[in-house]
C-alpha cells in the first residue's frame, strides 16, 4: 500500500547500508514494482542493484540498470550508466577468472610485446597508525614551532584499491544517513576518485590574507572602542542629568590603550576560556584520537603527518554533542589549538571526507587566521549568550507592557552581536578558499571535499528541519564553520528537485555574483566548488560536479538598477563636488550669497549622500516591488526553475505563491523576523518580513502552522522572498509593507539630507 511504501523504502535504505542486503532486497522489492510512487520505485530500484551486486548476483544488478538507464531522470540515467559499467566489466572478469579454472582460454588480439598506454603510478607507501604515533614530534612549550613550506604538506595518504571481485558501495552511491533517508531520499554521487601521486600547487600569495588578517583585528579594535567610549559618554551625560549625582571622570579618559593591552591578552588566553565557555553552552567535551579513529583512521593520519612535518603538538580535539554537522578551530598558536567536531559531522560524512574537513582546519592554523577568529569567537559568545538570557527572560514575562522594552533590549544586544561579527565576514570569505586549497593538497583528494561540503550542507539543513528553527548553536558558531547554515538552506533541500550543478551555476557564471556576497559570512559555495574542480582536472582528475561552460548574459541596466540606492551615494559626492566648486565661482565673482553649507565642506557632502540615496532608492522601488499579478504568480513547481536561472538577480523580482510550513524562533528572540523560513515542498527558502506598527496579528503566531506566502522571490547568493502577506488557511493573513518601507526610507533620508542643507 502506499502508506506503507515510505517506512519500507527508509528500512531498506538503512538495511543496505547497515550491509544487511537480503533484508534491504525484501524490503525494496516490493517498492521497486510498484507503479504508485515513481520517486520511491526509482530509489528502490536504485537499492536493488547495489544490494545484488553485494552479494555477487550480477546478473540481477544488471537487468535493474538497464531498466533504469529509461528512467527521465537525468541523475538516474548517469548512476545507471556508471553502474551498468562497472558491472559488466565485473562479470567479464568473473568469467575470465572461470575459463581460466575450466582450462579454456579466450582469442586475445594483443601482441605479446604490446605494452599499455600509461604506466600505473603506484601509491607512495604510507606509515601505519601505530607507527605514526612514534613520528609524532611533541614540541615544549618554550620552543617556537619550525614553520615548514606548505608545499611539503602533501600527505602521501592513498585510498587502497578495492579487492578484485568486490563492487565498494559507496562508488555507487554516497553514504546515505537515516535522516537524509527519509528527508531527501537517495542522493547519487559520482564517487569522483583521488590522486594517487600529485604535484603540489603552486604556492598562494598569502599577502592579502595577512593584510586582512590585521585589518580584521583592527576594525574589530576600533569598533569595540566606540561602543565603549559611546556608552561612557552617554553613562555621563546621564550622570549629569540626574540630581545629585556627579559624573565619572574614570569615563572621561581614552580607552585605546587599555583595550588594545585586553585584547592581547584575550586572544594568548583564548583557548582555555573558549574551552570553559563552549563546554558549559554547548556541552563541548574531549574527543581521543581513538574515537577518531574508529570513525575515520585516514584523519588521525592526515593530522599526525603534518603536525609531525611542521613539528607541531597534535592539536586538542573536541567534540560537540549536535546532530548539525560543524567543525571549526581555535586558539592563539598552533601549540594550543583546538579542532572541535561536532558528533553530526562524523556521522554523516564518509572516512576521506572527514580527513579533508580536518585538514581544512590545519589550513587556518597555518594560516593563522584562526587566531584573530578566536578573539571574534571570545567577544561574541557571550553577547550572543545575553541575547538568549534576555529573549528567555522576556518570553516568562506576561505582561505585553513590559514585554516590549525586553523585546527592544533583545533586538540591541542582538544588533550588537551583528555589528561584531560584521567586521570579520570579508575575512571569513576569504580564509576558506585557502584553506581549502591547503586541504586538497594535503590529502591530494578535491573531489572529496566537494562531498563533504554538500553533505554538510544538506545535515545543516536537515537538522534546521528537525528542529523547526535556526539553532543557537549555528548561528553563533556560524563565522567559524566551513558552511554557513543560511547558505545550506536551500541547497541542503534542493538536491530532490535539482541537480547540484543546476543550483550551483548562478555561483559560476552569475558575472555579478560577488556584488552579493558583501553581507555574507561564507563565499559562494558553486564558486568554492569550481576552485577544487580547477585542482582536479590539474591533476588529471574527474570531478565530482560537471559545470558546463556556459555564459550568463545578464543586462548591465538591469545591475545597475539594482545597486541604485548605492549609486546614488558616489552621484552624491560628484553633486557635493560640483556644487562646491559653483559656489567657488560666485564667491569669486563676488556674489556673496549666505549659504554656510556652501563652505562647510561636511555638511554639503552629508546632505548630498542623503539626497542621492533617497534618489536612487525611489528609481528603484517600482521594480523592485511590482504589483504581484495572479497570471504572473509563479507556485512551488516552479521554484526550481527559478533557483537554477543563472542569469537571475534579486531586481527581477518574480511573483511567487508558495505553500509551505513556517519554520523559525519563537518569542522574544525572533522579535526582528531574523529566522523566518519556508518550509515548501520544493525546500527551504529564507524570507525577509517587516512588521507595521502595532500590528494586532505577529508573524510569530503563525510558527510551525501550514501558510500561504506572496511576495517577491529574489535569487542572490542566498534566495529569498520578500513577504507581501503571509496568510493561513483559516484566512488569518499578515501584510510586511516592504514597499511602504522603503518609500519611508526614501522620503526620511531625502528629508535629512534637505534639512542640513537649511540648516547648516
Amino acid at each position: 500500500m502506499p502508506s506503507h511504501a515510505k517506512p519500507s523504502l527508509e528500512a531498506g535504505l538503512v538495511a543496505l547500508k547497515q550491509g544487511n542486503y537480503q533484508t534491504a532486497i525484501a524490503q525494496l522489492e516490493p517498492i521497486a514494482s510498484s507503479q504508485s510512487n515513481g520517486t520511491a520505485s526509482l530509489q528502490a530500484q536504485v537499492g536493488l542493484v547495489m544490494a545484488y551486486a553485494r552479494i555477487g548476483e550480477a546478473s540481477k544488478a544488471i537487468a535493474i540498470s538497464q531498466n533504469l538507464i529509461e528512467s527521465n531522470n537525468p541523475q538516474v540515467q548517469e548512476w545507471a550508466t556508471r553502474a551498468l559499467e562497472h558491472l559488466t566489466k565485473r562479470q567479464k572478469r568473473d568469467r575470465e577468472a572461470k575459463n581460466v579454472e575450466t582450462g579454456f582460454v579466450a582469442f586475445d588480439n594483443s601482441t605479446p610485446n604490446s605494452t599499455p598506454d600509461s604506466t600505473p603510478v603506484t601509491p607512495p607507501e604510507t606509515p601505519t597508525l601505530e607507527e605514526a604515533k612514534d613520528q609524532v614530534i611533541e614540541t615544549k612549550s618554550n620552543d617556537t614551532p619550525a614553520m615548514v613550506p606548505l608545499a611539503k604538506l602533501k600527505a602521501t595518504v592513498a585510498t587502497p584499491l578495492p579487492a578484485a571481485g568486490s563492487v565498494p558501495l559507496s562508488g555507487f552511491m554516497g553514504s546515505v544517513t537515516r535522516t537524509q533517508a527519509k528527508l531527501f531520499g537517495v542522493i547519487y554521487w559520482r564517487q569522483a576518485q583521488r590522486a594517487r601521486a600529485w604535484q603540489p600547487l603552486r604556492k598562494p600569495k598569502l599577502i592579502p590574507l595577512r593584510l586582512l588578517t590585521a585589518g580584521t583585528f583592527i576594525a574589530l579594535f576600533w569598533v569595540i572602542r566606540e561602543m565603549l567610549k559611546f556608552a561612557m559618554g552617554f553613562i555621563n551625560q546621564t550622570l549629569v542629568k540626574l540630581p545629585y549625582l556627579e559624573p565619572l571622570q574614570l569615563l572621561y579618559s581614552d580607552p585605546t590603550k587599555l583595550l588594545l593591552i585586553v585584547l592581547v591578552i584575550l586572544i594568548g588566553v583564548s583557548p582555555w576560556l573558549l574551552d570553559l565557555l563552549l563546554a558549559n553552552l554547548y556541552g563541548q567535551r574531549e574527543f581521543s584520537k581513538d574515537v577518531l579513529n574508529a570513525h575515520s583512521r585516514e584523519a588521525v593520519r592526515v593530522l599526525q603527518r603534518c603536525c609531525q612535518q611542521r613539528h607541531w603538538p597534535l592539536p586538542k580535539l573536541r567534540i560537540l554533542p549536535t546532530a548539525a554537522p560543524i567543525i571549526l578551530t581555535y586558539g592563539s598558536l598552533p601549540r594550543n589549538a583546538r579542532i572541535v567536531v561536532s558528533q553530526g559531522l562524523l556521522e554523516q560524512l564518509a572516512d576521506d571526507e572527514i580527513a579533508i574537513i580536518y585538514a581544512t582546519q590545519l589550513g587556518h592554523i597555518a594560516h593563522w587566521d584562526f587566531a584573530v577568529m578566536s578573539l571574534l569567537l571570545l567577544v561574541t559568545l557571550p553577547i550572543h549568550q545575553l541575547y538568549q538570557q534576555v529573549s528567555n527572560w522576556g518570553d516568562k514575562i506576561s505582561g505585553k507592557i513590559w514585554r516590549s522594552p525586553v523585546a527592544i533590549l533583545a533586538s540591541i544586544i542582538y544588533g550588537i552581536w551583528c555589528l561584531l561579527t560584521g567586521t570579520t565576514l570579508w575575512l571569513s570569505r576569504l580564509r576558506l578558499y585557502y584553506s581549502d586549497r591547503v586541504a586538497s593538497e594535503i590529502t591530494g583528494n578535491p573531489n572529496a571535499l566537494i562531498r563533504a561540503l554538500l553533505k554538510i550542507a544538506i545535515g545543516i539543513a536537515a537538522d534546521i528541519q528537525k528542529e523547526e528553527q535556526t539553532s543557537w548553536q549555528l548561528e553563533s558558531l556560524n563565522l567559524l564553520t566551513p558552511v554557513s547554515h543560511q547558505q545550506s538552506l536551500s541547497l541542503g533541500t534542493i538536491a530532490s528537485n535539482l541537480s547540484f550543478e543546476s543550483f550551483l551555476k548562478w555561483d559560476i557564471a552569475n558575472p555579478y555574483r560577488q556584488w552579493f556576497t558583501i553581507n555574507n559570512s561564507h563565499p559562494l559555495m558553486g564558486d568554492r566548488i569550481e576552485r577544487l574542480c580547477q585542482i582536479a582536472r590539474h591533476w588529471h582528475l574527474d570531478t565530482e560536479l560537471h559545470f558546463a561552460n556556459e555564459p550568463s548574459k545578464v543586462k548591465r541596466q538591469s545591475f545597475l538598477l539594482q545597486i541604485a540606492p548605492w549609486l546614488g551615494l558616489p552621484l552624491g559626492v560628484l553633486f557635493a563636488g560640483f556644487f562646491y566648486l559653483a559656489w567657488q565661482l560666485v564667491f569669486a565673482l563676488k556674489l556673496f550669497l549666505n549659504l554656510k553649507w556652501g563652505y562647510d565642506g561636511w555638511s554639503l557632502i552629508t546632505g548630498s549622500l542623503l539626497i542621492g540615496f533617497s534618489i536612487g532608492t525611489l528609481v528603484r522601488i517600482n521594480s523592485f516591488f511590482p504589483d504581484i499579478k495572479p497570471a504572473t504568480v509563479q507556485t512551488d513547481d516552479y521554484l526550481p526553475n527559478l533557483l537554477a536561472d543563472p542569469s537571475a538577480l534579486p531586481i527581477d523580482s518574480i511573483s511567487v505563491c508558495l505553500v509551505g510550513k513556517l519554520l523559525g524562533r519563537q518569542g522574544t528572540s525572533n522579535s526582528l523576523a531574523q529566522d523566518l523560513i519556508l518550509q515548501s515542498s520544493a525546500g527551504l527558502v529564507k524570507l525577509h518580513h517587516v512588521s507595521w506598527l502595532g500590528q494586532l496579528v505577529s508573524h510569530q503566531d503563525l510558527i510551525g502552522r501550514q501558510i500561504i506566502v506572496t511576495g517577491w522571490f529574489r535569487r542572490g547568493a542566498t534566495p529569498w522572498i520578500d513577504i507581501q502577506t503571509l496568510e493561513t488557511q483559516s484566512g488569518k493573513t499578515i501584510h510586511s509593507p516592504h514597499p511602504i518601507w522603503s518609500t519611508f526610507l526614501a522620503v526620511a533620508a531625502q528629508a535629512w539630507g534637505a534639512y542640513i542643507f537649511l540648516t547648516s
